[in-house]
């Protein structure tokens, strides 16, 4: 979010709710906060008359007690409390706008105070494909839907179906506007950006990139976590993608990118063209060059660069939902299990974590897998809902 701040995103989506232009996605992610006792309590604190008018001095000039009784009534019709901000919608005109104003200058008294939590639970569904535009908001993909994205000035800016968002390159900008797409754990979308270039991305990837790239500008875009990126040449404008502590600098090119927070390198593997990797220390003059077949690995902790020959099939092939493992120790292999199907893996089983295997699965479900490393390895396991234990 822009502000960075989860309560500062919540106040607004209950003033946005109260106001009625809360969007279905916005109210899908208020209901979500809702669920949470604590957040339902504060909730309930914000709406309630008597924290107002001991707080505010202005509420003394609105008739707060019509407000609130005929506020209160509609709100305990036969609903539940987690379902309260909805009908708020649903009060008269006659006090709607006073109802609004009064919980409007309780939410901004709240929030000064710092009442909202800063914690993220249940703000955004994990489980959602999530599109963060420039002005802050969250907008929900849904794949098997279509919708279009509008800038802060309503013009449509770019259009998604099913698993994948095109922007154009029609509209003008004179100043960079970024959005940021986020793929959850068991997910994988795809995203052409307004020069054409395609991107992959990976289960449990954020990239933020601009609405459109301003001509005299290198076209950059960041990434945390996996995508494949197929870079429309451009030689005046230089493609780069900053991940983390490693900037990759292309002008056409296809090439994989892997910069998870957790692993202790991040991989470049060139399918064609040629790239060069730098740090943030460095220059494109000091970078390494490397060439197609061949991948880049930048150590976050010694914070240099190595590079060897390797097969392109391996790092790519999870764009077709497979999985390739090769002299892989089970320790980094959760971790990618965990990411592809989206569970939660707890190895209580040390020795195992420190094995090395070579695999390769197709579209398999998890218990496929689980039940190969059984086999290979003599390992008890059990899956809870989203939770495997390994022992």
């Amino acid at each position: 979010m822009q502000h960075d701040s989860t309560k500062y995103y919540i106040s607004r989506l209950i003033y946005k709710s109260i106001s009625k232009i809360i969007t279905p996605e916005e109210e899908i992610i208020l209901d979500n906060w809702l669920k949470v006792d604590e957040n339902n309590k504060l909730y309930n604190k914000i709406i309630d008359k008597k924290q107002v008018q001991k707080k505010i001095s202005i509420y003394n000039e609105i008739d707060t007690d019509l407000i609130f009784e005929r506020l209160e009534k509609r709100i305990d019709e036969d609903v539940k409390p987690i379902s309260k901000v909805k009908y708020i919608n649903s009060v008269s005109r006659a006090f709607k706008y006073a109802a609004v104003a009064v919980i409007f200058l309780s939410l901004g008294y709240f929030y000064q105070q710092g009442y909202f939590s800063s914690k993220p639970e249940f703000v955004i569904p994990s489980e959602h494909i999530t599109l963060e535009l420039e002005n802050g908001n969250i907008q929900i993909i849904n794949e098997d839907g279509s919708t279009k994205v509008v800038d802060v000035k309503g013009n449509v800016v770019g259009t998604q179906s099913g698993t994948q968002l095109v922007y154009s390159n029609d509209i003008i900008k004179e100043k960079l506007v970024y959005n940021t797409l986020t793929v959850p754990y068991g997910k994988r979308f795809e995203i052409q950006l307004s020069d054409g270039t395609n991107v992959h991305l990976n289960a449990g990837t954020s990239l933020k990139y601009p609405v459109k790239f301003i001509n005299g500008k290198n076209r950059q875009v960041f990434l945390n976590g996996e995508a494949f990126f197929d870079v429309t040449s451009d030689k005046k404008h230089p493609f780069i993608v900053n991940a983390e502590a490693l900037n990759v600098e292309v002008f056409g090119t296809e090439f994989n990118v892997s910069a998870y927070p957790e692993d202790a390198t991040t991989d470049v593997v060139l399918v064609e063209g040629s790239v060069a990797l730098y740090n943030e220390e460095e220059t494109l003059k000091e970078g390494v060059t490397i060439v197609p077949g061949t991948k880049g690995s930048h150590d976050k902790n010694e914070n240099n660069i190595s590079t060897e020959k390797v097969n392109i099939e391996i790092y790519t092939q999870w764009m077709k939902g497979g999985l390739v493992f090769r002299n892989s120790s089970f320790e980094n292999i959760s971790k990618k299990l965990e990411r592809h199907y989206n569970v939660k893996i707890i190895n209580t089983n040390e020795q195992l974590n420190k094995e090395v295997f070579n695999a390769s699965f197709k579209e398999e479900p998890i218990d496929i897998i689980l039940s190969y490393f059984k086999n290979s390895f003599d390992i008890e396991y059990r899956i809870e809902e989203n939770t495997i234990y390994i022992n």
